[in-house]
């Protein structure tokens, strides 16, 4: 039965027109999925679906969405976080022997930050389980850390200490909307989305005065269980001084993209 797909013309590109005439078909088109932006169910029988097609360095994985929650398209990720994204998309824990630890999805969390007496805009990045270095099997215990140091992140000790910049990456903002954090491309290539939102956040009228005056947003990162939802922002303040106390996080500064 024909499938009510949306295939983009950038998607289309990149699979070819047999793959995609087969997915509109419904021949290769699941009826249900769990949508990639919202992650609550949808059939693609009953109601318009896009089709993303996620591309990393060797890596490309085809997932739905509700029409609704994203067009259509084509997004360029880093190939670690896609590898991720291929287990979490369809629940595939074949690469990993013995079944493996659960797949990761980085969450992130805004808010402001006082240091030497100034509110400066943070974004805290916190992975839903352990991150494991990319073509390891994933048991050496999380790797999230150590992979963000060799970025260029520092370790933080101190939360009343600025964090230096980070060359090669930015924040974009449009239109008072988080969007993604940017990292350099390879080979000195066009920036690729390190995390990007499946649907773009709201962030506050503080957080983004803040960070149009300063032009720049103090992004932190910290492992699994470090972190966790702060309904306020003392509370997040409290959990951020509690993981660098235990050595448990890093940080980056990074220029403001957008407005």
């Amino acid at each position: 039965m024909p499938r009510m797909l949306d295939v983009s013309e950038d998607v289309r590109a990149e699979i070819g027109d047999q793959e995609a005439d087969r997915l509109l078909a419904g021949e290769n088109a699941p009826g249900s999925y769990d949508c990639t932006s919202c992650r609550t169910p949808g059939d693609s029988e009953q109601e318009r679906t896009s089709t993303v097609l996620f591309v990393g360095e060797e890596t490309a994985v085809l997932a739905f969405a509700h029409a609704t929650c994203i067009p259509s398209q084509v997004v360029q990720v880093a190939e670690d976080q896609l590898q991720g994204a291929v287990r979490s998309i369809t629940g595939d824990e074949s690469q990993i022997p013995g079944g493996g630890p659960q797949q990761a999805v980085l969450g992130i969390t805004s808010g402001l930050v006082l240091i030497d007496g100034d509110l400066h805009p943070a974004l805290v990045v916190e992975p839903t389980a352990p991150i494991a270095r990319p073509g390891t099997a994933g048991f050496g215990g999380d790797d999230f850390l150590p992979l963000l140091i060799e970025q260029g992140f520092q370790p933080v000790s101190d939360m009343n200490r600025r964090p230096g910049r980070l060359p090669g990456w930015s924040v974009l903002v449009a239109m008072g909307q988080l969007h993604a954090v940017l990292q350099p491309g390879t080979g000195g290539g066009s920036p690729v989305a390190w995390w990007q939102a499946h649907q773009p956040l709201q962030v506050t009228d503080g957080w983004r005065a803040a960070a149009n005056k300063s032009h720049t947003v103090l992004v932190f990162a910290a492992p699994v269980g470090s972190i966790g939802q702060q309904p306020r922002e003392d509370l997040l303040r409290e959990a951020l001084e509690k993981a660098a106390a235990g050595g448990r996080l890093v940080a980056a500064a990074m220029p403001l993209a957008g407005t």
